[in-house]
Protein backbone atom coordinates (compact mmCIF):
# COMPACT_ATOMS: atom_id res chain seq x y z
CA UNK A 1 0.00 0.00 0.00
CA UNK A 2 2.45 2.49 1.05
CA UNK A 3 4.08 2.53 -2.40
CA UNK A 4 1.13 3.50 -4.03
CA UNK A 5 0.77 6.44 -1.43
CA UNK A 6 3.05 9.45 -1.49
CA UNK A 7 3.30 11.90 1.00
CA UNK A 8 3.99 16.01 0.59
CA UNK A 9 5.50 17.68 3.71
CA UNK A 10 5.67 21.58 2.40
CA UNK A 11 6.73 23.76 5.55
CA UNK A 12 6.23 27.38 6.35
CA UNK A 13 4.64 29.41 3.96
CA UNK A 14 2.85 28.25 0.71
CA UNK A 15 3.66 31.21 -1.38
CA UNK A 16 4.70 31.50 -5.35
CA UNK A 17 8.06 30.16 -4.54
CA UNK A 18 7.52 27.29 -2.27
CA UNK A 19 4.23 26.61 -5.13
CA UNK A 20 6.62 26.43 -7.96
CA UNK A 21 8.69 23.28 -6.21
CA UNK A 22 5.52 22.27 -4.85
CA UNK A 23 4.31 21.55 -8.71
CA UNK A 24 7.75 20.00 -9.52
CA UNK A 25 7.16 17.61 -7.00
CA UNK A 26 3.32 17.03 -8.98
CA UNK A 27 5.46 16.19 -12.37
CA UNK A 28 7.24 13.46 -10.64
CA UNK A 29 4.55 11.82 -9.14
CA UNK A 30 2.66 11.57 -12.03
CA UNK A 31 5.33 9.34 -14.07
CA UNK A 32 4.96 6.96 -10.74
CA UNK A 33 2.58 4.45 -9.69
CA UNK A 34 1.43 6.57 -6.85
CA UNK A 35 -2.34 6.71 -6.92
CA UNK A 36 -2.87 8.47 -3.95
CA UNK A 37 -0.65 11.88 -2.96
CA UNK A 38 -1.48 13.28 0.91
CA UNK A 39 -0.53 16.47 1.48
CA UNK A 40 0.28 16.82 5.08
CA UNK A 41 -0.03 21.14 5.74
CA UNK A 42 0.92 20.27 9.73
CA UNK A 43 4.34 22.42 9.29
CA UNK A 44 2.57 25.03 6.87
CA UNK A 45 2.23 28.04 9.03
CA UNK A 46 0.54 30.50 6.33
CA UNK A 47 -1.06 29.77 2.48
CA UNK A 48 -1.77 32.58 0.22
CA UNK A 49 -3.72 32.24 -3.14
CA UNK A 50 -0.36 30.61 -4.97
CA UNK A 51 -0.20 28.03 -2.59
CA UNK A 52 -4.46 27.69 -2.84
CA UNK A 53 -3.67 27.77 -6.76
CA UNK A 54 -0.62 24.98 -6.38
CA UNK A 55 -3.39 22.89 -4.53
CA UNK A 56 -6.07 23.84 -7.10
CA UNK A 57 -3.88 22.60 -9.68
CA UNK A 58 -2.14 19.57 -8.81
CA UNK A 59 -6.19 18.37 -7.82
CA UNK A 60 -7.02 18.59 -11.33
CA UNK A 61 -3.66 17.34 -12.85
CA UNK A 62 -3.31 14.42 -10.42
CA UNK A 63 -7.58 13.74 -10.93
CA UNK A 64 -7.07 13.52 -15.01
CA UNK A 65 -4.30 11.07 -14.48
CA UNK A 66 -6.91 9.00 -12.44
CA UNK A 67 -4.66 9.90 -9.43
CA UNK A 68 -6.32 11.15 -5.81
CA UNK A 69 -4.95 14.52 -3.89
CA UNK A 70 -6.22 14.14 0.03
CA UNK A 71 -5.09 16.72 2.49
CA UNK A 72 -4.28 16.68 6.05
CA UNK A 73 -3.42 18.56 9.07
CA UNK A 74 -4.49 21.91 8.71
CA UNK A 75 -4.24 24.93 10.64
CA UNK A 76 -7.11 27.52 11.36
CA UNK A 77 -5.83 30.27 8.72
CA UNK A 78 -6.13 27.39 6.22
CA UNK A 79 -9.05 26.02 7.03
CA UNK A 80 -10.59 29.49 7.11
CA UNK A 81 -9.01 30.17 4.02
CA UNK A 82 -10.86 26.82 2.31
CA UNK A 83 -13.57 27.52 3.67
CA UNK A 84 -14.09 30.85 2.20
CA UNK A 85 -13.22 30.54 -1.34
CA UNK A 86 -15.26 27.00 -0.95
CA UNK A 87 -12.30 24.70 -1.26
CA UNK A 88 -13.15 22.82 1.83
CA UNK A 89 -15.88 21.05 -0.06
CA UNK A 90 -13.45 19.73 -3.00
CA UNK A 91 -11.34 18.98 -0.94
CA UNK A 92 -10.95 15.25 0.82
CA UNK A 93 -9.44 16.52 4.38
CA UNK A 94 -8.09 14.91 7.65
CA UNK A 95 -7.33 15.91 10.89
CA UNK A 96 -4.09 14.01 10.60
CA UNK A 97 -2.28 11.12 8.75
CA UNK A 98 -3.31 8.73 11.03
CA UNK A 99 -6.80 9.02 10.55
CA UNK A 100 -5.90 9.28 6.72
CA UNK A 101 -4.30 5.82 7.15
CA UNK A 102 -7.58 4.36 9.21
CA UNK A 103 -9.51 5.37 6.02
CA UNK A 104 -7.30 4.06 3.44
CA UNK A 105 -7.38 0.41 5.09
CA UNK A 106 -10.87 0.53 6.29
CA UNK A 107 -11.23 1.50 2.13
CA UNK A 108 -9.32 -1.22 1.32
CA UNK A 109 -10.84 -4.00 3.40
CA UNK A 110 -14.44 -2.87 2.30
CA UNK A 111 -13.03 -3.90 -1.66
CA UNK A 112 -11.76 -6.87 -0.52
CA UNK A 113 -14.65 -7.65 1.61
CA UNK A 114 -16.74 -6.83 -2.10
CA UNK A 115 -14.51 -9.23 -3.86
CA UNK A 116 -14.90 -12.14 -2.02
Amino acid sequence: MDSLVKIIQPSGILDSKKSQEFRAKIAEILKTEVKIVLVDLQDVTFMDSSGLGALVLAFKTLQAAEKKLVICSINEQIKILFELTGMDQIFEIFPNQDEFQKAVVSNQKQIFDRGQ
